[in-house]
């Protein structure tokens, strides 16, 4: 196997270059272990291209010469076996006999050992010498300890060894590297760079993951792919094709393995869901026993373990499967789908016959969509027989609806490329006005989560008006995402039409699902123009309706809905709470297209309820499940929140890198172009940039145009205002606070109104009384059930505004809580401010006493009260009913917070706390 590109490696190509850059030094030795086509001759074949002033010795472990001891080593050797003469007389004869095939006695292994490491030293005596075995394990075992043996010997020497063995395969006292599977975007590369022509998005994303990160099976895959293929204009294959390299590779692992073992084997392969039951039915149906695999077990192939079968290698699997006849592979489906139950295991059976079905088969297609209905056996499942049942069907309009529904289940599985690639093939296939609005409606809604946002209205704009006369609910729908669509990309000013047409729509007696999405758009369309008597009732009906939703109606994307109605007429914990019901629900169905939105709201309530902790911890949730459902768009939006959130705290490494993480990919004036503005905006505040941040605020939206992030820029106005009060030309500021003041006014939200009062204090001449007012109104309207890192905010700028009034005694009661509330809220940056505006102050102050209690918030403090008591972090995650992923970032803050590096220390700090009786009194 030769791979020119080394994609995806350059970790182990760093460590090849730095064996060899060192061998001049001191010798050494490097293992690379990997799955067959993982690209560890390609490696290899880099180190020998590398290895420019070095003597090579390269040979490959032969399977044929497995029972020939010392086969590898006799070629590996023969080159340089006229420097044999330098050895020692004994060490000559004994590596002499054993290369003439009379073997080594077990007491001699160690003296044949360093004969070879003799020869080694003496031909690398002019230049240092590089010696290779590739897949050192599938040669003979005696060669394989023997340059174990000399690899560990090597200090002494200008001699390096580069070994390669499969995956499972060890050698102790050697550096290792696991080449791991490539990512998307290296294996798309990959596609690209052997291909003559770019493939299509959605095809070079469907080969990433039929390639499952194996670099010889892309390259496979890649020279079998056909134009049409590759234009994306017929199915793409499945897995990698049974000729290529990958192929061979597993065909000679598998040949030598019994009859028997090799049909067990292919069940097991069929068998994808792996229930032990069903393999033990098969194979006594196939007049054999599940010990039939040991040979199989034996050569790493499988592991057979009391839940099942598992294939540790991820592409063996498929392997298995395609290098099997087509005539057995058949015969096989048959035979596990006649030990199937036909109704508890359905679909499993359904889809077994499938496979083994040539040609079309209405009946069998009719059977395959009954069963995968509604996303039954997991979305992923559901899609792929919903593909076949299209493929069996013999009308054109069962094709297209079939089709439009594989794509629908494949997006809510999570695969967006699989979902793009089916709507392609829809287009050459007849269907209706309905058909083609549907899936306008679904290309439209992956255009918004994972393309380009800009064009996602117009898509879905279309599709609304194509199903508006034949399905109402899916219309609104429809204008629901495109409405998401423009304020995304910033074209707000766009929504008017969205509203006119749901407003067309709306009927006397609307289903609440229906007549939520209609509350909603009019809201989102009335706040946008600034009519906030017609959107507040509007919204506030939505997310009572959202409340309401029960039976079908209660839908992941129902709840969203209501959510975001909720943010925009600030009930913040009702929106919080939809989110969560949303969240909840979509991982329960599995509906990963709707999990990041979900994630995205929650994070926005938990933001402005003043938990900037769970809302971090949220958004990096949704920036697991965005990119893992491959939503670019979701995913920017996620990296812009953490970034305001770091940036929030003054965490300014943090900020940076999650703006260097989105990018430059989001246009200008897109929401995760705004956030990283906004973070960065936040950023140059903390560093005293005032003229800085207010411009960059400023940018955000062009007020009175519709265009830019309008939303965001609300969101953001304490903070322009903030800078803006440093500077004499205020105008930006002054049209923001506006459109803030109309919003908050219209809001029961105290948080809102307390904000705009802080911010026309800010505004309000220096030392007038009219500031003073302002704050002491905005301290009054702050709820003290939340948002205490605001009015923590208002504290410092009351009592830096006092100070400078001349006032220190006024001054510091403020500044004294504002440093308390940072200090237990870890943001040390605002917490120095505080300090630092104390002493100008005229007061001394040094590092706040708190006990470790008050330096918690409350699941901080109750994990850490458990870790105290000896709970281990799995026990905490059952009892405090938390992912232990969620109980390991909060015992990392504890510790930060409290100074401390181990559960003992922390332990004693509660002991400490117990003891004066600070611990009760929280």
């Amino acid at each position: 196997m030769q791979i020119t590109v080394l994609r995806g490696r350059d970790d182990e190509c760093r460590a090849v270059r730095s064996l060899l850059d060192g061998v001049t030094d001191a010798g050494g030795a490097l293992l690379l272990r990997g799955e067959p086509g993982s690209g560890r001759s390609a490696l290899v074949g880099y180190a020998h291209r590398y290895a420019t002033t070095c003597t090579v010795l390269a040979a490959t472990g032969v399977a044929e010469e497995s029972a020939l001891p010392y086969a590898g080593l006799q070629r590996l050797l023969d080159p340089v076996l006229d420097r044999a003469t330098a050895l020692p007389e004994q060490q000559w004869h004994l590596l002499r006999r054993v290369l003439d095939g009379e073997g080594c006695p077990t007491d001699r292994q160690l003296a044949l050992s360093m004969a070879v490491l003799g020869l080694l030293a003496a031909a690398s005596r002019d230049r240092p010498l590089l010696a290779t075995m590739d897949d050192v394990d599938r040669g003979d075992p005696p060669t394989a300890r023997v340059l174990a043996c000399v690899a560990r010997r090597l200090r002494q020497v200008p001699v390096a060894v580069l070994l390669t063995a499969d995956v499972t395969a060890t050698v102790d006292g050697i550096p290792a590297h696991r080449l791991r599977p490539l990512d998307e975007r290296e294996s798309v590369a990959l596609l690209t760079d052997r291909l003559p022509e770019r493939p299509a998005p959605p095809v070079a994303a469907t080969l990433a993951v039929v390639g499952g990160g194996n670099p010889q099976a892309l390259v496979d895959l890649a020279d079998a792919l056909t134009p049409g293929q590759g234009r994306g204009e017929e199915p793409l294959p499945t897995a990698p094709p049974a000729d290529g390299a990958l192929g061979r590779a597993y065909r000679a692992r598998l040949d030598p393995l019994p009859p028997e073992t090799r049909r067990m084997l292919l069940l097991a392969a069929l068998d994808e869901d792996g229930e032990p039951s069903t393999l033990i039915r098969a194979a006594a149906a196939a007049g054999t026993a599940v010990e039939a695999l040991a040979p199989a077990e034996v050569a790493g192939l499988i592991r057979v373990e009391p839940h099942g079968v598992t294939f540790p290698q991820p592409l063996a699997r498929a392997m298995v499967a395609a290098s099997a006849p087509l005539a057995e592979r058949r015969a096989a489906h048959r035979l596990l789908a006649s030990v199937l139950d036909s109704d508890g295991q359905r679909l499993r059976r359904a889809m077994h016959l499938a496979a083994a079905t040539a040609g079309t088969d209405p009946a069998l297609a009719d059977e395959l969509e009954q069963a995968a209905a509604g996303g039954e056996g997991g979305w992923g499942s559901a899609s792929a027989a919903l593909r076949r049942a299209a493929e069996l069907s013999d009308h054109p309009a069962h094709v297209s609806a079939r089709l439009l529904a594989a794509a629908r289940y494949a997006w809510a599985a999570g695969r967006p490329g699989q979902a793009r690639l089916l709507l392609d093939r829809l287009r050459a296939v007849p269907a209706d006005r309905t058909v083609t609005g549907r899936a306008d409606l679904l290309r439209g809604e992956l255009e918004l989560r994972c393309d380009n946002a800009s064009v996602a209205s117009a898509t879905l704009l279309s599709a609304a008006g194509a199903v508006a006369g034949t399905d109402r609910a899916l219309a609104l729908a429809a204008l629901v995402r495109a409405g998401e669509a423009v304020c995304f990309a910033g074209d707000q000013y766009r929504y008017a039409e969205v509203g006119r047409r749901a407003w067309a729509l709306r009927r006397p007696n609307d289903p609440p699902a229906i007549e939520l999405m209609s509350f909603l758009v009019a809201g989102v369309a009335a706040t946008l123009r600034g009519d906030h008597e017609r959107a507040g009732p509007a919204l506030r009906r939505a997310v009572v309706l959202g409340g309401r939703l029960t039976g079908p109606a209660l839908t992941p994307t129902a709840l969203t809905c209501a959510a975001a109605a909720g943010l925009v007429v600030a009930v913040d914990g009702a929106a919080h709470r939809l989110a969560e019901r949303a969240v909840g629900l979509a991982r329960a169905r599995g509906e990963l297209s709707m999990l990041s939105r979900a994630l995205e709201l929650r994070a926005v309530a938990e933001y402005w309820l003043g938990w900037h902790e769970a809302a971090a911890e949220t958004s990096r949730d949704g920036l697991r499940v965005a990119r893992a459902a491959g939503q670019v768009n979701c995913a920017n939006v996620h990296l812009g929140m953490l970034a305001v959130l770091a940036a929030v705290r003054a965490d300014r490494d943090t900020s940076l890198r999650r703006i260097r993480e989105i990018g430059e990919a989001p246009t200008p004036g897109s929401r995760p172009h705004a956030l990283a503005g906004w973070a960065l905006a936040v950023l140059d505040l903390v560093d005293g940039r005032h003229a800085e941040a207010a411009a960059r605020l400023a940018s955000l939206a062009r007020l009175g145009t519709g265009r830019g992030q309008v939303l965001v820029q609300v969101m953001a106005t304490p903070y322009l205002v903030e800078a803006a009060a440093h500077l004499a030309h205020r105008p930006a500021a002054t049209a923001a606070l506006a459109v803030f003041d109309r919003w908050a006014s219209s809001t029961a939200s105290p948080l809102r109104r307390a904000l705009s009062a802080r911010c026309h204090a800010l505004l309000a001449p220096r030392g007038s009384a009219e500031a003073e007012r302002e704050f002491h109104t905005a301290l009054r309207l702050h709820p003290t059930e939340a948002g205490t890192f605001e009015r923590a905010r208002t504290e410092l700028l009351f009592g830096q505004e006092l100070r400078r009034r001349r006032r220190p005694r006024d001054a510091r009661a403020h500044l004294h809580q504002a440093r308390e509330t940072f200090t237990l809220l870890g943001a040390s940056c605002w917490a120095e401010q505080a300090t630092a505006e104390l002493r100008a102050a005229g007061e001394s102050v040094g590092p706040p006493d708190l006990p470790a209690a008050r330096l918690l918030t409350g699941q901080q403090l109750r994990i850490a009260q458990l870790v105290a008591e000896g709970a281990t972090n799995r026990e905490i995650a059952a009892r405090m009913f938390l992912s232990t992923r969620t109980v390991d970032h909060h015992l990392r803050n504890v510790f930060h917070r409290l100074g401390i590096r181990s559960r003992t220390e922390l332990a004693r700090a509660f002991a400490a706390d117990r003891q004066v009786g600070l611990t009760s009194e929280r």
